[in-house]
């Protein structure tokens, strides 16, 4: 008689990301509203490389009369606006698959010749800015210039900032090599860190990267949110000099671009273009900070309510209330957010869900995709959004709502503004977004099925603040921080700018919160710090959005419209400008303090909710 065999318990199985050959074309998005194909955006490159040359002809024109000017003007922004769909192309292309040969060599070809182009037109602006204001108003009030108002007057402020003809080119000329730092970083962060797996409470072996590393922060099970957290630090310790190296570089060539331009500093320098006076900035700050006992007592509620002696990093993504699960599908997030958006009227909801059930959306994480999520639209094409969505993972419903918020703006500036005027700042595309992300937070708790579901909502709510005002107030600091040691001539190290880092934490978190040693390296793994003076835009918007939110949900007809103008401004004002006339002004400290206010009323509720 044979023997049985024993049968064997089979291995959970590894999870990994696909490649990109392997996902569904419908969970991809269609880029042919920029270019059918690689031979057609082959046409518009060769098209490109030509116009060159063509800045030749307006040289030592541009006083003469105001027809001269006005075709410089032109032919500039016609060229611009030939390059911008052949830029976004290429860049998305490269999002789609990092390691991909082919996508980083036509992004480095699109930047050679936009180099090439800048240096080109860095005549334009000293030339413009070296004709009397006499004169100049006697151009700009000529039908020709009529356009082009606006932008000259824009132009000459940066007057006392521009250098002559020859050190222009020369800066010019430097515009590849500037951006070095940002490219390493990219490259080591998204295609050569590689952070292996990790168990999630499933048992199921998943591989660990940037886009899976917020998703086991998000899990219940303790021991695999401490074991993903080392395990990714890991890499980052292992690679701290050459990261450090790469900040460093990024914020020397700030300061650097700073002083030659004759800026008080290089936050001076980042604050100018939006004409944002510092007191923005630092109100913000300062208002965080009067706040801290708040954000202390939160961390303490946190701390009791998940049953732990200390609370580390790790444990301050995951939902407290972790055993209520929630799930949805592409479909069903797309349905929630259209509901959610009912308030903004029937145009503003049947264009978004359109794009959201189409092909705007590159949907889902594939092996060497781009980490995070992004919005990046145009003047004549579709406003795409890369996500790596998670159905688990309820922020990834809340990211979608955002970047539909960045993607309905640039919709609404693109139909309204001529091109020279349609791209917004993103000072104000962070109210766009954030405004997206309260309606939808509104929506979620006035449907809440129980209590604990609305403590959940609570807790989502009160943790999307603290990342979005609190925490990227704290990412502000270490910017002011790190680029005033730089202007002040101090080395930028590894030790150097992790204790930097370390010392906000201390103050931000308090005494409750236990600080890794692993933590200090996180200074070193946000990709916003190679833009700098970007993410006090977040903390800013959402505080404008928070106010706005409640503007529009308790008002009428004229409440909308001047939402939806603001939509529709793009940068025809200076932002501050285009929030007064939506409803909100930001250089008062009332909105963050609001905004703050409303966090600590949150904290409150949800401990009496628990």
């Amino acid at each position: 008689m044979a023997a049985k065999k024993k049968s064997k318990k089979s291995a959970p199985k590894t999870v990994t990301l696909p490649p990109r050959s392997k996902v569904k074309v419908g969970d991809t998005w269609d880029l042919s509203s920029l270019y059918a194909d690689d031979k057609a955006w082959e046409k518009d490159f060769a098209k490109l490389e030509k116009k060159e040359k063509g800045y030749d002809k307006f040289r030592g024109t541009l006083a003469a009369d105001a027809k001269s000017l006005a075709a410089c003007l032109k032919y500039d922004l016609a060229v611009d606006k030939l390059g911008e769909p052949l830029g976004t192309y290429a860049f998305l292309k490269t999002t789609e698959d990092q390691a991909e040969d082919e996508g980083q060599r036509r992004i480095a070809r699109f930047h050679s010749v936009a180099s090439k182009l800048g240096q080109a037109a860095s005549y334009i602006a000293p030339e413009i800015q070296a004709i009397s204001a006499k004169r100049l108003k006697e151009l700009l009030d000529e039908k020709p210039m009529k356009p082009y108002r606006l932008m000259i007057e824009r132009m000459t402020r940066y007057k006392k900032h521009t250098l002559s003809k020859k050190e222009e080119r020369l800066l010019a000329m430097q515009s590849e090599m500037s951006q070095a730092a940002g490219k390493a970083f990219r490259q080591l962060l998204d295609a050569d860190m590689k952070f292996g797996v990790v168990k999630n409470e499933k048992g199921q072996s998943v591989e660990l990267s940037n886009s899976t590393f917020g998703e086991f922060l998000n899990s219940p099970d303790r021991k695999v949110r401490k074991t993903a957290f080392q395990q990714y630090y890991q890499q980052f310790k292992g690679h701290e000099n050459t990261l450090a190296a790469t900040l460093s570089g990024s914020i020397q060539r700030d300061v650097y671009y700073a002083k030659v331009r004759g800026y008080d500093s290089a936050l001076g320098k980042a604050l100018y273009a939006d004409n944002i006076p510092h007191s923005v900035y630092d109100n913000l700050i300062d208002s965080v900070h009067k706040k801290f006992p708040a954000i202390y007592k939160y961390i303490d509620l946190r701390r009791r309510k998940m049953k732990l002696r200390d609370l580390h990093q790790y444990d301050t993504y995951v939902p407290i209330l972790s055993d209520l699960k929630t799930k949805h599908t592409w479909d069903q997030a797309v349905d929630t957010i259209m509901d959610s958006l009912i308030p903004l009227g029937n145009e503003y909801c049947s264009v978004l869900e359109k794009g959201l059930r189409g092909r705007w959306c590159d949907r889902y994480a594939n092996a060497g995709k781009q980490s995070g999520a992004f919005s990046c639209g145009s003047f004549d094409a579709d406003p795409y959004i890369l996500m790596n969505y998670k159905p688990e993972v309820l922020d990834d419903v809340f990211t979608l709502t955002h970047e539909a918020g960045h993607s309905m703006h640039s919709h609404y500036s693109a139909g309204h503004q001529p091109y020279q005027y349609y791209n917004y700042t993103i000072f104000v595309a962070e109210v766009a977004s954030t405004f997206n992300e309260q309606l939808l937070s509104q929506h979620l708790q006035e449907n809440a099925s129980s209590d604990l579901e609305r403590a959940y909502l609570i807790n989502r709510d009160i943790d999307a603040i603290r990342g979005t005002i609190i925490r990227q107030t704290m990412f502000a600091e270490f910017e002011k921080i790190s680029h005033a040691m730089c202007e002040a001539g101090e080395p930028l190290t590894v030790k150097s700018m992790s204790d930097a880092y370390c010392a906000l934490l201390e103050q931000y978190f308090g005494p409750g919160f236990a600080i890794d040693e692993e933590l200090g390296l996180e200074c070193f793994r946000i990709p916003h710090f190679y833009r700098a003076f970007y993410v006090y835009k977040y903390a800013t918007g959402l505080s404008a959005a928070i106010a706005l939110s409640k503007r529009v949900l308790n008002g009428g007809e004229k409440e909308l419209n001047d939402y939806l103008n603001f939509l529709k401004g793009g940068c025809s004002k200076y932002p501050l400008d285009l929030l007064r006339d939506a409803g909100v002004d930001m250089e008062q400290p009332e909105p963050v303090d609001t905004a703050l206010a409303h966090f600590e009323s949150l904290v409150d509720q949800l401990d009496e909710l628990l």
